[in-house]
């Protein structure tokens, strides 16, 4: 068994729906094992009903305002972080592993963005999980993406899941997906074991 000391400590980002119940009982999972998981509020208590409702807030407040906050929740604690993100929540954590010194790992679920526009390579080191739906029309866009990234490194890990829904770790949600879901939570959990 571990000690306190050798938890990690992960910062989790949510997807375009907001800080959900899912995403919250996702974060007090990973907490049961003992390790330190932060999960900003992106959206500021706002929560959306459907991906669009979402992706319509987001787009109206501005992206790049979200990805900011996201950026000044890292600057607050250590640089020594798992970096952990759901589908629009990608897009901060896999840059802030890409770019910032002292990353432990990153977790991207349902999302992967092309390594180039963060700097070009991963970094060295840092070992990483992409998680989606082989059916999920956001995730097959990047598949490209996700699978390029396994190639450039021995540190990458991608698994793809029967089925077709996007947020499918989320369990207040429609899309949840009991069985895919476990088995992601099983993945996880031996990933942040190591770190």
């Amino acid at each position: 068994m571990k000690g306190a000391a050798d938890m990690a400590e992960v910062l989790l980002y949510h997807h375009i729906q907001g800080l959900t119940e899912g995403v919250r009982a996702f974060a007090d999972e990973l907490r049961q094992d003992g390790h330190t998981v932060h999960t900003p509020d992106l959206f500021g208590g706002r929560t959306f009903g459907s991906i669009e409702e979402g992706f319509a807030f987001a787009k109206e407040t501005g992206f790049e305002r979200f990805r900011e906050r996201g950026a000044v929740a890292a600057d607050e604690l250590s640089t020594e972080l798992v970096y952990a993100g759901f589908s629009f929540g990608v897009t901060i954590a896999q840059r802030l592993a890409q770019t910032r010194p002292g990353a432990r790992g990153a977790i991207l679920m349902y999302s992967c963005i092309p390594v180039d526009e963060f700097g070009g390579v991963w970094p060295e080191g840092v070992p990483v999980q992409i998680h989606g739906k082989e059916g999920d029309e956001f995730f097959d866009e990047d598949l490209p993406a996700a699978r390029e990234l396994v190639g450039s490194t021995s540190d990458a890990e991608l698994f793809v899941y029967p089925g077709d829904e996007h947020l499918f770790a989320d369990s207040s949600l429609d899309a949840y997906d009991a069985e895919a879901s476990a088995l992601l939570m099983k993945r996880v959990k031996g990933f942040l074991a190591a770190r």
